[in-house]
């Protein structure tokens, strides 16, 4: 048996006989030849025949033939003197070309047949920056000490004071999908000092909107020893980083194809207070959160006021932030807490959390609820912080996409449970 060549690989066997497999991306009969273009994880391959064969679009198939140079062929090579074998049934058409150079069909049709979509090669392209990015999360982590933890997905209570949570009937008691690995990898800093987890989390939040899902990829980062959230922050640039680097190296054909622009990472992230970004937008200095206009307008400041198209926003109200959030000591109403925001969006959420005993218990109403994740605090646990990054935002900005499903594998939303 021949050994199978790839697609991208088939300029480097010119005069040789090969074995290619794939599916029949398209489809051209000509009055005295007829091409096939071949399709796999690499690349393409156009295969010459001599007369018209019925092969249908998408049909997996095996080509064995000799291997010519040719300047009009994909990569400047095709195949010739063929023997076409299916490996499967004859293709159904899908509801739209996948060999065009866009896929031209609602995004409702694209995401209801997304298991056939995605094989359209920039809707795969983008999966391909995501897994770069993930690569690069990793890497930079693991170069900075950081010990990667698998948490659980299913717990006993809320890790948000009340957030919207999907419950669920275990074994006949009541429990829930995880909103976040928070209180494990903070307890975790108790082992390792420095843990990272990369995840789904799942969030109940009845929000339809272009950048809200029920389920997506949390990146997540809980480090010990620290002296404030600038600590934290510092650990979040070299993350990102790594990320941009990763998906500049793995994903390159991905990113020429796609036509985007990587961002450059500031050695040193611009930051500004709650207070002043408010301020700086026209905000009410009441409000406890900045709208999703605030974000953008910071962010187009950020890129005229420092070059970049990255802006920490610190000093968030401490009423507006999770229980286990560590205050501001010169500013009681504020918190040691930040947003990252990339190309006008909120991406990461993080800060300094409380580590003593008994300030959970002077913030904690009812801490009975929180008894398995405060024990650990009892035994001594250091000053630490985290962020959470949320992986398909993150490539939907780094690609322009205008909606989050678009950079999601299979998108849960509050319509949407298949395929």
């Amino acid at each position: 048996m021949i050994s199978r060549v790839l697609a991208a690989d088939v300029p480097a066997h010119i005069g040789a006989r090969i074995r290619v497999t794939g599916w029949t991306h398209r489809r051209r009969e000509l009055k005295s030849v007829t091409f096939l273009v071949l399709r796999d994880r690499s690349g393409l391959v156009q295969v010459v025949l001599p007369q018209p064969v019925d092969v249908p679009e998408e049909t997996v198939v095996q080509v064995e033939g000799v291997v010519i140079a040719s300047d009009k062929a994909p990569g400047g090579a095709e195949i010739t003197e063929p023997v076409v074998t299916l490996l499967s049934e004859p293709a159904q058409p899908p509801p739209f070309d996948l060999y065009r150079p866009n896929l031209s069909a609602t995004l409702p049709t694209i995401l209801d047949n997304a298991p056939v979509a995605l094989r359209h090669p920039k809707m795969r392209a983008g999966f391909s920056i995501t897994a770069a990015s993930v690569a690069g999360y990793r890497a930079a982590l693991d170069e900075l000490g950081f010990t990667e933890v698998h948490t659980p997905k299913i717990v006993g209570t809320a890790t948000e004071s009340g957030a919207n949570v999907f419950g669920i009937d275990y074994f006949g008691r009541r429990a829930y999908l995880a909103q976040s690995p928070q209180f494990f990898k903070q307890s975790l800093v108790g082992v390792f000092e420095r843990v990272y987890e990369i995840g789904p989390v799942f969030r109940a939040e009845p929000h339809d909107t272009t950048r809200h899902l029920a389920q997506y990829t949390s990146l997540d980062a809980e480090l010990g020893f620290i002296s404030d959230h600038h600590d934290v922050m510092a650990v979040l640039r070299e993350a990102v980083a790594g990320m941009v680097s990763a998906v500049r190296t793995r994903a390159a054909e991905a990113v020429d194809l796609l036509g985007i622009r990587l961002p450059e990472v500031p050695p040193v992230i611009p930051e500004i207070h709650f207070a002043d970004a408010l301020a700086l937008v026209g905000a009410d200095p009441a409000e406890p959160d900045l709208a999703p206009a605030h974000e953008r307008a910071l962010s187009e400041w950020a890129v005229r006021e420092h070059g970049s198209e990255f802006l920490f926003v610190i000093g968030y109200p401490i009423r507006k932030r999770p229980f286990y959030t560590h205050p501001d000591p010169a500013r009681p109403a504020c918190s040691n807490s930040f947003d990252l925001l990339f190309r006008g969006v909120e991406l990461v959420t993080g800060g300094q959390r409380l580590h003593k005993y008994s300030d959970y218990l002077a913030v904690l109403a009812d801490p009975e609820p929180y008894r398995g994740y405060l024990d650990a605090y009892k035994h001594g646990m250091p000053p630490h912080g985290g962020f959470a990054l949320g992986l398909e935002r993150w490539t939907a900005r780094l690609v322009d996409a205008p909606n989050i499903r678009q950079t999601t594998l299979f998108p849960r939303d509050l319509n949407r449970l298949s395929p």
